[in-house]
């Protein structure tokens, strides 16, 4: 599995540096600094309890034969690459970039986006399935999919970006919120439609699986 958000937050590289602060205290090998940073910090926070609820909501847990997709952050963080669309921190007038720029149609950042993913692309499995975080990274693998450097069945675009300022969503998209209790910000229809692509996006990664 490919987890992809925007790019790494403040919080997330604060958090990247003082883990590998302690692990180098500790000794350990520069590799291994490196991946206890990146298994720390790739999101942390408040942002991984609403993406295990949203990955363990559509089933995606089931697919990778664990209980839940907490243990892709713990004991089976070998099936999983942690990533971003824009690897490096990127602010925007001193905040967390949130994705309200289209990456997909401003050069720099498409530039940025896509060169970065390719890269990564190109030594993952053949059969690593792709979850884009939020509409932002969404429209980074569409314009990937429709430009054939991936196999549109391998990414599963839809799910809400994991941040708390996204709770409502999130909670609908988990319907743990009756479509009565939304706000006028949130659009069901949308979150309904999305939620029942990557279901059977997953439905069939499982028949191919089976197949195979």
């Amino acid at each position: 599995m490919v987890l992809c958000g925007i790019t790494p937050g403040i919080q997330q590289a604060v958090i990247a540096i003082r883990a590998a602060q302690a692990a180098i205290e500790k000794g350990l090998s520069q590799d291994e600094v490196l991946a206890i940073a990146k298994q720390t910090a790739s999101f942390a926070g408040s942002m991984r309890k609403n993406l295990v609820a949203m990955l363990d909501h559509v089933g995606l847990h089931r697919y990778l034969g664990i209980q839940s997709t907490s243990a892709l952050f713990g004991e089976r963080a070998d099936l999983v690459h942690y990533t971003s669309a824009l690897r490096n921190p990127v602010l925007s007038n001193g905040k967390n970039y949130s994705g309200g720029a289209n990456m997909a149609r401003i050069d720099y950042l498409w530039q940025s986006a896509s060169s970065g993913l390719k890269t990564e692309i190109d030594v993952l499995p053949n059969d690593a399935v792709f979850v884009p975080l939020g509409p932002s990274v969404d429209s980074v693998f569409e314009r990937m999919v429709a430009e054939r450097v991936l196999e549109r069945s391998r990414v599963l675009i839809g799910l809400p970006h994991p941040s708390g300022a996204n709770a409502e969503r999130i909670a609908y998209f988990c319907e743990r919120k009756d479509r009565a209790a939304l706000s006028n910000k949130t659009n069901p229809d949308s979150l309904d439609q999305r939620r029942a692509l990557i279901i059977k996006c997953i439905r069939q990664l499982d028949r191919s699986s089976a197949r195979a």
